[in-house]
């Protein structure tokens, strides 16, 4: 009987762009069955801390307590620029306004709330909810603010919030690298060789929906459940990119550059292990 790979990634559109082949059988795995699990990031980050999942989506935040249980594939990951998270209040704010205000995040473990920490004027309460929750949650007064994540980048001012401050570009102005927001790590006990053909079968799946996007579509629409059309295809357009396919030197750059910063920020020794699969690609 074939091995069973258990897969976890969010059922956000670029997720679902990336991974639709692969979980409807498109793209063939060898000696290899998939168990797909679908959850929001913070929760795939509490199950790869648990070691639930062979292959999963996370944040590159999370990746910092991972590293001697999973090594980072080339593939898959959500990096670039223009891309970041956003700090959204009902009023016209300033960063300083929120200093010691509650603000809502979309999990302790995302990259959202490592960046909240790293600009470093809040210092107030951070009141960690599902993505989803944080919009409603600052208009109805739980928070001050929320940082937004996924398609939050699209419709907080149909919701009438105003921005605070663009994470990502605030990063991209500190460091002059691309943002790493989530990637795809695999357990290393699984093999080198296992890891480089799973990133290969990324590669192949995500240019399979490029290719064949009105197949893809059904696929993805389901899982983005209230979503409009337009917005699915801008969230696509915004994640999914040539860092998808290959992280490459910049994006490496950036996420080592990101541990490194994460690291600091907590206290929390980085792994002398390698954070991505090494040899042939």
């Amino acid at each position: 009987m074939d091995d069973i790979l258990r897969l976890g990634y969010s059922p956000c559109p670029n997720d679902t762009f990336i991974f639709f082949a692969l979980a409807e059988g498109r793209i063939p795995l060898e000696s290899c069955r998939l168990d797909v699990t679908l959850a929001d990031v913070e929760a795939l980050n509490h199950l790869a801390r648990e070691k639930t999942l062979d292959v999963t989506k996370v944040s590159i935040h999370a990746i910092l307590h991972l590293l001697d249980d999973y090594w980072l594939l080339r593939s898959g990951g959500a990096i670039g620029r223009g891309c970041g998270p956003l700090i959204v209040a009902r009023e016209k704010l300033t960063m300083r306004d929120l200093r010691d205000r509650p603000v809502a995040i979309p999990g302790k473990m995302t990259t959202a709330c490592l960046l909240l920490q790293m600009e470093g004027t809040h210092r107030g309460p951070r009141i960690a909810m599902p993505f989803d929750r944080i919009m409603d949650a600052v208009n109805q007064g739980e928070a001050d603010a929320g940082v937004i994540i996924h398609e939050g980048r699209f419709t907080y001012a149909s919701r009438g919030l105003r921005m605070v401050l663009d994470l990502g570009e605030w990063w991209e102005k500190e460091t002059g690298l691309p943002l790493p927001l989530g990637g795809i790590l695999m357990k290393r006990d699984l093999g080198a060789e296992k890891a480089r053909h799973f990133e290969n079968r990324i590669r192949e799946s995500l240019l399979y929906a490029r290719m064949h996007p009105l197949e893809a579509w059904p696929y993805i629409e389901r899982h983005a459940q209230e979503m409009a059309p337009d917005v699915i295809r801008r969230h696509i357009d915004m994640f999914v990119n040539d860092f998808s396919l290959d992280v490459g030197n910049e994006g490496e750059k950036a996420v080592n550059f990101m541990l490194e910063a994460a690291s600091g920020q907590e206290g929390f020794p980085l792994s002398p292990k390698p954070v991505f699969r090494t040899g042939p690609r």
